[in-house]
């Protein structure tokens, strides 16, 4: 994994269903002024994804449409919508954002800015973090089976693809990390559990073709979002202890 993502080319699109006739879909179901109010919903939330910058969050969307409305529904249409077109509609985490196509991405590697790569100890514990969040600093460096410096973490989350999730409840109370929406957005991951599994590594020669027998891959959080039982959320003063909250100046 580097900072940059790697896009592969694909020669040809995929080959798709043929669209559905008339009266094939729900769609055809609805009386005319339900097919109004959703095509209307769809052209709203096509205008607030559209104009975000960043990925928006399905509740969001939910906010700015009227009340009432199947948003999943919504969502999905749009994105049956741009199914074939030169930007697609995704779905990051619970988040939704217009990306260009998976085959035209070579389109834009001429305008693709080359960043610094990750160093290998990096990588590491990116993809440690990735598939045993939530992860404390000495369990990655259990799992590395050496140091992880405060440098390299430090790097990871100014590129905005891990966080500090919580707090361990655990002597020292050590702070646990977790992956970002934006490490899902980045390596175009529709949620954690689309990480690759082992036979997708194996194929990848990311992994031995023989592993030992007790090997196992572990089995990413169906919501990193949640803080599991021995987690406790970060309170204000956790975050001004670890720098991420300017302390408060009180009066003499």
């Amino acid at each position: 994994m580097t900072e940059s993502a790697n896009a592969s080319v694909v020669p040809f699109p995929a080959v798709e269903a043929p669209a559905a006739e008339p009266g094939d879909t729900d769609t055809a179901l609805r009386n005319p002024a339900e097919r109004l109010q959703i095509a209307e919903a769809v052209r709203m939330a096509e205008a607030i994804v559209f104009a975000s910058a960043e990925p928006v969050a399905e509740k969001q969307i939910a906010q700015r449409l009227p009340d009432g409305l199947d948003i999943p529904a919504v969502m999905q249409e749009l994105q049956e919508i741009y199914a074939r077109r030169g930007v697609n509609l995704v779905r990051v985490g619970d988040a939704w954002a217009f990306r260009t196509a998976g085959d035209l991405a070579f389109l834009m590697s001429r305008d693709t800015v080359q960043q610094k790569k990750l160093s290998r100890a990096a990588l590491e514990v990116l993809a440690i973090i990735a598939y045993h969040q939530p992860v404390t600093r000495a369990e990655i460096e259990d799992i590395r089976g050496v140091e992880t410096s405060k440098g390299t973490l430090d790097t990871l989350m100014e590129t905005d693809w891990i966080r500090m999730r919580g707090r361990r409840r655990t002597p020292g109370r050590p702070v646990t990390y977790g992956t970002t929406d934006n490490f899902l957005d980045h390596f175009a991951l529709e949620e954690i559990r689309d990480l690759p599994g082992m036979e997708e590594l194996k194929g990848a020669g990311l992994l031995a073709a023989r592993m030992p027998a007790n090997f196992s891959m572990p089995v990413p959080p169906s919501d990193p979002d949640l803080l599991t039982e021995d987690e406790d959320p970060l309170t204000d003063v956790d975050l001004e202890e670890l720098g991420l909250l300017t302390p408060r100046v009180t009066d003499d």
